[in-house]
């Protein structure tokens, strides 16, 4: 549950994705984030890394720890299952005839 908690606020999967392919400064990171406001993104950082899921680097850097990048490659079939969500809703619903039992699909 608790990790459901802190992937469940805003932003906190954003900030994961975004630093799963290199370390990060915070204004890039923010910029990536669609321009999130600093305050949010800082208490995201912080409570990522009290989870032990990101870390700054020497240089002012974010990124993630081996146990972030783990996290990351484990919402991976999450992320799949969006990508085929997304397109099945795009489209429009099938009619009931096309259901074949003249009900809508559930």
């Amino acid at each position: 549950m608790a990790a459901l908690d802190l992937f469940g606020r805003r932003w906190t999967l954003r900030i994961v994705w975004e630093l799963g392919d290199e370390p990060l400064g915070f204004r890039l990171l923010q910029r990536r984030c669609d321009d999130m406001s600093s305050s949010v993104l800082q208490q995201r950082l912080a409570e990522l890394q009290e989870a032990r899921l990101a870390a700054v680097l020497s240089d002012g850097r974010y990124t993630l720890t081996p146990l972030g990048h783990d996290a990351r490659e484990a919402l991976r079939p999450l992320i799949e299952w969006s990508l085929r969500w997304a397109a099945e809703v795009s489209d429009p619903p099938p009619s009931p005839e096309q259901t074949g039992d003249g009900r809508p699909d559930r």
